[in-house]
């Protein structure tokens, strides 16, 4: 199996995706990874070229690019490339944590939706407080969804969470305003519907305040919505450990209080770090086409890394479009 990773996008580029690759090389010996970017900064971090191989280019697409433009203007970056390594098939799975839209433009373009699949969804996982995290799609690939585009998020996030997370019988809620079945808008009504009558274990409408305590293991809304849920926990968090660690420091007291308990501050971050559920997937593609934070250190790169893998050992796009076939007949 080989991974390409583009190791110019993301703030810790390239050293976290070089430690990140040659820490998953040495810990799945069937795996192979191509480091797209420039050679003389990959080599300064590669300590061990063992199954990694370097695609050189010095062109990136920057944050501030417009993504379609830079897609189609700059056919040699670090993540065109890592894409068209999969479109060719020279890899069966590609990350980047560079800009968002022109990865999205670029897995559209080059390794194409699966057919009956009328828009991919942008979906990470979160954490939630039991550690087992839950899976929302869509998160801003598409922000005016239909009822059809979010039951197909439903049945592919289902497929995700049994094939890749291991959870039996994963339960899929829809994001809304209210848990009762009238609640909500003319959208969310009628996906309701739609997803009682899908191939999936459909538990309702969840509320965005339950999201942390592992309502659903899977959760479907539109893009827009999705995006704002996501920054808001984000922000939230990184809010929460900034007041808590200033309070913490605030008196010698506190610190002495905080010492005794670091261990268990450091679990806590940790069971509520992104780094530790890999990378937002582009579910709905012909291939696994991954979405790593853009402050990804080398552990988060590792478990995105792992995140593609499995996607490709448990054939879950495959699955999709086996599914995807039963909806629509």
């Amino acid at each position: 199996m080989k991974i390409a990773i583009d190791v110019m996008g993301g703030d810790n580029a390239p050293k976290a995706q070089v430690d990140g690759a040659m820490a998953a090389v040495k810990a799945y010996p069937d795996l192979e990874v191509t480091l797209v970017g420039n050679e003389a900064n990959i080599k300064q971090h590669l300590t061990s070229n063992e199954r990694i191989t370097i695609l050189h280019t010095e062109e990136k697409i920057e944050d501030t690019d417009s993504p379609t433009m830079a897609v189609r203007r700059k056919k040699q970056s670090s993540m065109v490339l890592s894409v068209r390594e999969v479109k060719e098939g020279r890899a069966d799975a590609c990350i980047s944590s560079g800009n968002t839209g022109a990865l999205m433009t670029a897995g559209l373009l080059l390794v194409g939706r699966i057919e009956g699949i009328d828009r991919p969804a942008l979906s990470p996982m979160l954490p939630t407080v039991g550690g087992e995290g839950f899976l929302l799609l869509d998160v801003g690939a598409n922000m005016d969804a239909k009822p059809e585009h979010l039951v197909q998020y439903g049945v592919m996030g289902s497929i995700y969470a049994d094939m890749v997370r291991g959870v039996k019988q994963p339960r899929v809620g829809l994001l809304n305003v209210g848990t009762e079945d009238s609640k909500g808008n003319e959208l969310t009504k009628e996906t309701y519907a739609k997803l009682k009558e899908a191939p999936i274990h459909f538990v309702g409408n969840v509320e965005a305040r339950d999201l942390l305590t592992g309502v659903a293991d899977v959760v479907v809304c539109d893009g827009f919505n999705g995006n704002l849920v996501l920054k808001t926990i984000e922000g939230t968090a990184g809010t929460l450990f900034s007041l808590l660690k200033k309070e913490l420091t605030s008196s010698f007291v506190n610190k002495l209080a905080a010492g005794m308990l670091k261990s268990s501050f450091k679990n806590i971050k940790s069971q509520m770090s992104y780094s530790e559920y890999g990378g937002a997937g582009l579910f709905g593609l012909k291939a696994p086409v991954i979405k790593a934070h853009g402050s990804s250190d080398d552990v988060a790169v590792l478990n995105a890394i792992r995140q593609a893998r499995e996607m490709v050992e448990q054939q879950v796009v495959t699955t999709i479009k086996s599914e995807v076939k039963k909806i629509q007949a």
